[in-house]
């Protein structure tokens, strides 16, 4: 599998990376992982393909390698590991998926993550239109990432949605805290909505506690902003674990995002860590969360809605637990032992 942006950065489409390969090692496959990585590679079966750089894309900075050292590196794998297949996501992204599109040297799939607007996607078109014939099976993550490929590159693609690894959620081991306490997790960026969930805290009470995790460009103007409002812990990036362990300890998972998402991965995150989720009525989150019954979705930058629903979420109400509950049961359809599973048929279809 090769990864375009760095595992040493938290992103979601990291996370799937290196979750769908433990799955697939777990049945049994010989599977690997090139990708850029910002210091040790994470896992012993990771080839780190060098450093990268921050990309303005889709609103965020995408930590990519289209340095022509990590091009090399890349290829050099490629060609010593002789490798059956290729799994490339977002296998139009300048740096080694791009490169081993072009090249092809083995049977390619390609995944793609993204919705909104690519730049890339928007001014390179007509070669890109060419370039994605090379893939030999073309998946989307939701039909969100599906409408933008086929808009931008033509074709036709089939939808797996993400997966989560939900056992290391059912492990993680829960922190104390000082009392009712709500969790963001996310890039301090406009279009993760962290502004909206700050002016939705004048209508919380004082003692919940409301814990932000991550860090971005918006951090330290946020910081100062809110310098004064005891109840908020900056944490910085979390690691893994410690990302399962404030899930699994919050008493209400908040995620306000304002667009440009894709799929809603984190929302089950949250689910499977059996926290009740309060998030934006995005379409991408609509296929993964049911509002009401396993989540609460509310207006999209509406603050003061949030600040209701978030109420609701830490009253410890009998329809609060029911849609914890429930929001377990959901995220286990999402298992990444499923997605796995039909990613091994697709594999099993071009090499058999």
């Amino acid at each position: 599998m090769v990864c375009p942006y760095s595992l040493a950065v938290w992103g979601g489409v990291q996370n799937q990376v290196l979750g769908l390969a433990r799955a697939l090692r777990a049945k049994g496959l010989d599977t690997q992982v090139l990708a850029p990585c910002d210091g040790p590679p994470p896992e012993p079966w990771v080839t780190p393909l060098g450093n990268s750089m921050p990309y303005a894309q889709n609103g965020s900075l995408a930590p990519l390698a289209p340095d022509p050292a990590a091009q090399l590196r890349v290829l050099g794998v490629i060609w010593d590991e002789r490798f059956d297949l290729l799994h490339l996501h977002e296998p139009l992204a300048p740096g080694p998926t791009l490169t081993a599109t072009v090249v092809k040297p083995v049977p390619l799939v390609g995944t793609f993550h993204a919705a909104g607007e690519i730049a890339i996607y928007r001014w390179g078109r007509p070669v890109l239109r060419r370039i994605v014939t090379r893939l030999d099976v073309r998946v989307a993550v939701s039909p969100e990432a599906a409408g933008m490929a086929r808009r931008h590159l033509g074709g036709s693609y089939e939808i797996l949605f993400n997966g989560i690894e939900v056992d290391r959620y059912a492990e993680a081991e829960p922190l104390p805290t000082d009392g009712p306490t709500v969790l963001f997790l996310g890039r301090h960026e406009p279009r993760k909505g962290l502004s909206v969930l700050l002016e939705a805290s004048r209508l919380l009470p004082p003692d919940v506690r409301l814990w932000i995790a991550g860090s971005g460009p918006e951090t330290e103007e946020l910081k100062a902003r809110y310098r004064h409002d005891e109840r908020i812990e900056w944490l910085g990036p979390l690691s893994e674990s410690d990302k399962h362990r404030r899930l699994c300890s919050a008493d209400a998972f908040c995620v306000p995002s304002l667009g440009g998402e894709s799929f809603g991965l984190v929302l089950l995150e949250g689910m499977a860590a059996g926290t009740p989720v309060v998030a934006s009525d995005l379409p991408a989150y609509r296929v993964v969360a049911r509002d009401g019954e396993d989540a609460v979705l509310v207006p999209t930058g509406d603050s003061d809605a949030l600040a209701k629903a978030l109420l609701q979420a830490l009253s410890g109400s009998v329809d609060t637990a029911r849609r914890v509950e429930r929001g377990r049961e959901r995220a286990a359809d999402f298992a990444m032992t499923r997605l796995a599973d039909a990613y091994l048929a697709r594999y099993q279809r071009l090499v058999g």
